[in-house]
């Protein structure tokens, strides 16, 4: 009888796991032991121990209220007309002979470019979460009045524009269920090169980031950490502060990388979302390309870099078109931070720490004025 009973007890407990994992992987969110109370008698189990009672409790990378992460992204960006004021080259290069760049003013019309990301699990365990991912971000600048300019730095954005492509990964590991450890590292490859002719391998820039944070509910986690980062367009180490938190009526929440971005959201429903806000964006642009050979001038030996950096004031609405099928639409106000020239032979980096670590003075000292810009993606999300 007793072996029976077992026999039953173990059968339906397959049975039930089963179940639950089935639903869990379709619906994190949904409670898989409703209705099933009023058809089983618990009091068979009184005696019954189960194998994970000791095992360590882990906490989760997410909290409730959190806007779904994007697995794949497929968006376009753009920027409304500003003028683009480009500096003499200070320093005399040595392969050079034709002397300085000419100071010159762009009427910039228009500029836009397409941006892709992904990223993909690769290890979803409640002990380690693991992701890689990829991006592509292009920015190609449509000028008024394009064959009237004359400096290099113009002259290379009209013919090139300039992109990023990199890889990039993000390990969240949780030390118990309220401590957790979360890194992030990516490798970019960034200038105005073709796609068919890359860059060496030297020019890459390398950003990570670490923090160790708490989860001490499940509707807020904050964390400290350190960045290396080119976010305002030169490298800097930053100390940096992670801190998302929902209210109780799941209304209004925040999502904070500080100072990479910060934005208060307001959830209408699970499916449409508000959130308000700035984000930096920014990295170091190599100037690669040499589009007439035959002309007195070399580009690529010239070692220079574009240092880009940019706050972006902004709205952002985020909704379910179906299913795991989002969009987004943000609109804002472009802040240019820096838009200026390091010469960086063989990519060597310049690290200033503002000011306070060198003063080593750019080759070239630029202005943009500031745009409204607009921006818009289609999202795979995770459920």
């Amino acid at each position: 009888m007793m072996l029976k009973r077992y026999s039953v007890l173990i059968t339906r407990t397959w049975c039930a796991a089963l179940l639950a994992l089935s639903c869990t992987s379709l619906h994190a969110q949904v409670d898989t032991t409703a209705g099933a109370a009023d058809d089983e008698d618990y009091g068979q189990y009184d005696n019954v121990g189960f194998a994970d009672d000791g095992a360590k409790r882990f906490c989760s990378p997410k909290i409730e209220g959190l806007s779904p992460a994007k697995l794949i992204s497929v968006g376009y960006d753009y920027q409304m007309g500003y003028q683009m004021i480009a500096d003499s080259l200070r320093s005399q290069s040595p392969f050079a002979p034709w002397g300085n760049f000419n100071p010159d003013t762009g009427e910039v019309a228009y500029s836009h470019g397409l941006r892709l990301a992904c990223n993909i699990p690769v290890v979803s365990k409640t002990s380690l979460v693991w992701q890689l991912g990829a991006n592509y971000w292009e920015q190609q600048y449509e000028f008024k009045d394009g064959n009237s300019l004359s400096n290099p730095m113009l002259t290379a954005l009209r013919d090139n524009g300039l992109r990023t492509m990199g890889i990039n990964t993000t390990v969240f590991k949780p030390l118990n269920d309220k401590q957790f450890l979360l890194f992030q590292g990516s490798a970019d490859m960034s200038g105005d090169f073709q796609l068919s002719k890359l860059m060496p391998a030297r020019y890459l820039k390398y950003s990570v980031a670490a923090i160790w944070g708490k989860r001490p509910t499940e509707r807020k986690q904050w964390g400290i950490g350190v960045s290396r980062t080119y976010r305002v367009g030169e490298l800097n180490y930053i100390p940096i502060v992670l801190f998302n938190w929902t209210d109780a009526s799941n209304k209004w929440g925040t999502e904070i990388l500080f100072p990479a971005r910060a934005h208060v959201r307001r959830t209408i429903n699970s499916r449409n979302m508000v959130f308000a806000g700035y984000e930096l964006e920014g990295q170091s642009y190599r100037l690669y390309r040499n589009n007439d050979p035959s002309a007195n001038f070399d580009m690529r030996r010239e070692d220079l870099e574009i240092r880009r950096g940019e706050i972006r004031l902004r709205l952002v609405y985020e909704f379910s078109l179906k299913g795991f099928v989002w969009m987004s639409v943000q609109a804002g106000y472009r802040i240019n931070y820096r838009y200026d020239v390091d010469r960086l032979t063989d990519g060597a980096e310049i690290y200033r720490g503002f000011g306070l670590v060198s003063d080593a003075p750019y080759v070239m000292v630029n202005q943009l004025t500031n745009p409204l810009y607009f921006n818009i993606s289609l999202n795979l999300v995770s459920p």
